[in-house]
């Protein structure tokens, strides 16, 4: 019995790590990063380039001044700052990107005690800030369109707006969309690069197809009983980088299967809400947020219970 080990669970560890993670969801990111340099310009890259380093240097400074233990080498701040970068416009003013950088890295992750115990997705939680603070430039579209020298920059509104608004003629083609030849934020336009992001993530096994299959369906098949273009509404706004890449964010997603199930039924549903009944033509970012709000009672209703336990009395 002298060499019996006692220690704190957990006994079982995994070869996974935060790092090993956020570097998995970086590598994700790129397709779609490159996919913005193409459509919309080096600009692109300078807006996610300001909101990389405020967020890690922002990471940094905090953890000094509070005297915790430096996070950055754990990339999930690398992983916020692209995020969030590819739900602004490409125009939107560098300082403007600084604030909603720091929002995400010191109000929404630091100041709730860090990494996994953020209340809320960071890089949604500052979007939704910048919306309410910078109405106009973050509504403010470049679309890249095709022309007789290739992609060619002009103002205009997103397909979602046309959507809401009935001008459905205005709409670009299918094989458009899902290439990222229209309107909206510089990382979410292209669903080819998205896909394929998702696609690496689920086959590395960083998330599972629970939360984007019910948020995606979910749009899809409400979006088609109320006659409301399905395909353009999957392919649009911002749906496919938030199924893919902030709904499925560990800390404010539930554990469990069915959670996640109820979880990405949940966001799917407000969403349609947002799209078609309300006054903003998109909903993808409120949907998630709400749903970061609610998933403690989700996990807790969603819970597996343990086999041969008893029911609980509560």
């Amino acid at each position: 019995m002298s060499n019996l080990i006692v220690s704190a669970s957990p006994h079982i560890r995994s070869k996974d790590t935060t790092q090993r993670i956020m570097r998995d969801v970086v590598i994700a990111l790129v397709p779609a990063l490159i996919a913005s340099v193409v459509l919309f310009g080096m600009r692109a890259l300078l807006v996610t380039a300001v909101c990389v380093v405020t967020c890690v240097v922002s990471e940094y400074v905090f953890e000094m001044a509070v005297k915790r233990p430096s996070t950055i080498s754990d990339l999930s701040a690398v992983v916020t700052g692209m995020l969030l970068a590819f739900n602004l416009p490409v125009g939107i003013p560098l300082w403007m990107a600084v604030v909603g950088s720091l929002a995400a890295i010191v109000v929404v992750k630091q100041l709730f005690g860090g990494i996994g115990h953020n209340f809320a997705n960071p890089a949604i939680t500052a979007r939704v800030i910048m919306l309410i603070s910078f109405a106009q430039p973050m509504t403010q579209w470049v679309l890249p369109q095709r022309g007789t020298d290739g992609i060619e920059l002009v103002s205009g509104a997103t397909p979602l707006a046309h959507l809401s608004s009935g001008n459905l003629a205005a709409l670009p083609s299918l094989t458009d969309m899902f290439l990222g030849i229209r309107g909206g934020c510089l990382g979410e336009t292209c669903a080819l690069a998205l896909i394929l992001g998702g696609a690496y993530l689920l086959w590395r096994r960083v998330i599972t197809f629970h939360i984007p299959l019910a948020f995606i369906g979910t749009v899809f098949v409400l979006t088609a009983l109320l006659g409301k273009q399905p395909m353009y509404q999957v392919l649009g706004g911002g749906l496919l980088i938030g199924a893919f890449f902030m709904a499925t964010d560990y800390s404010t997603s539930p554990a469990s299967k069915t959670g996640k199930i109820v979880f990405g039924i949940g966001c799917g549903l407000i969403t349609v809400l947002i799209r078609v009944y309300g006054s903003y033509p998109e909903g993808v970012s409120f949907a998630i947020l709400l749903m970061n709000i609610v998933t403690p009672h989700i996990s807790k209703l969603t819970v597996p219970k343990p086999f041969g336990a008893a029911a609980s009395k509560s």
